[in-house]
């Protein structure tokens, strides 16, 4: 009977520590439950928003493969962008009116629509400049508008046939198409490079030496009373010849300044097109929106104003 009370006594002391060991039991799976659920919960966050992020970039992936490709210009782009920024909103220059008699030098900018920063760079240069700019790119409607809010020139650099098979571009001429196919494509390039007051041809080696292709880009020009500059690409070239006869103001290229995209050889192009002003008492000098050749060109602004070199238009220099 003395043992039945004992275990009794025994049992009911241990009935709270018992209670008390079960309870934090509890409490700690509990605790692990929680635990494990919030890290659940983290790692399907985590996962959704990597697939969010996957799901962001591919659309931007396929969204830039979707692009047609007249957003872009096959011909390699300037090296680097220039390191200091151009005006952002250039105004229009005030242009001195030319003195009797001196030299005149047209300076023409090709391959425009396509890299703003460098472009932005040459609008923004203190002196007559003419922006020749590619049908069909990025921002041919955008740096056509610029150029002529900053009193500078607009022309369309029309893409045209090589002999050396390369693609010249979007609104391209070529030899194989008839005439009615020539004139309605330089009326489409026209229409994408508002404001052109002219036309210079976009490689075209080939294209332009051959007569029938430019009495039927002349027609379209006479139509429109636009000036055509014959870019000399090729020496068998008759664009001069076939616009003169069809009765469009015409001139010629005669420097070429940045074949070496290099300063040094740019600014000696430019002297060599400022000392052709000299003795013929104008040139036309061709370069392209590198940063190289707005360097070139910035540098020698004071040296050419020093040398008397009044900077025209391109459409100042056609007869």
């Amino acid at each position: 009977m003395k043992r039945r009370r004992a275990r009794r006594r025994s049992r009911s002391a241990r009935s709270p520590i018992v209670a008390l060991l079960l309870a934090s039991a509890v409490v700690v799976v509990a605790i692990a439950l929680i635990l494990r659920g919030d890290t659940r919960s983290r790692a399907r966050h985590a996962a959704a928003s990597h697939h969010v992020a996957g799901n962001v970039a591919t659309a931007s992936t396929a969204a830039a493969a979707s692009l047609p490709p007249s957003t872009l210009h096959t011909s390699p782009p300037p090296l680097a962008e220039p390191s200091e920024a151009p005006e952002a909103s250039p105004q229009p220059i005030a242009t001195a009116a030319p003195s009797p008699g001196a030299p005149r030098l047209a300076i023409i900018i090709d391959d425009c629509g396509q890299w703003l920063d460098t472009e932005h760079g040459f609008i923004a240069l203190p002196a007559a400049l003419t922006l020749s700019v590619l049908p069909h790119v990025r921002y041919a409607t955008q740096i056509a508008h610029d150029a002529d809010a900053a009193g500078k020139g607009v022309m369309l650099h029309l893409p045209m046939e090589p002999l050396s098979g390369a693609d010249p571009g979007p609104g391209r001429i070529t030899v194989a198409m008839n005439d009615d196919a020539i004139t309605a494509q330089v009326r489409d390039d026209l229409a994408s490079v508002p404001l052109a007051a002219g036309v210079n041809n976009h490689e075209g080696s080939r294209a332009t030496a051959d007569d029938r292709v430019m009495r039927a880009v002349a027609s379209v020009l006479a139509e429109r009373h636009l000036f055509f500059i014959d870019s000399r690409t090729g020496t068998a070239s008759v664009a001069e010849r076939d616009t003169v006869a069809a009765g469009i103001p015409t001139a010629g290229r005669d420097v070429f300044l940045d074949n070496v995209a290099d300063v040094d050889a740019t600014e000696a192009q430019l002297r060599r097109a400022a000392q052709l002003a000299k003795s013929h008492g104008s040139a036309i000098a061709i370069g392209h929106p590198r940063p190289t050749t707005l360097i070139a060109v910035r540098t020698l602004l004071p040296e050419l104003e020093r040398d008397g070199i009044q900077l025209v238009l391109a459409r100042d220099l056609v007869h």
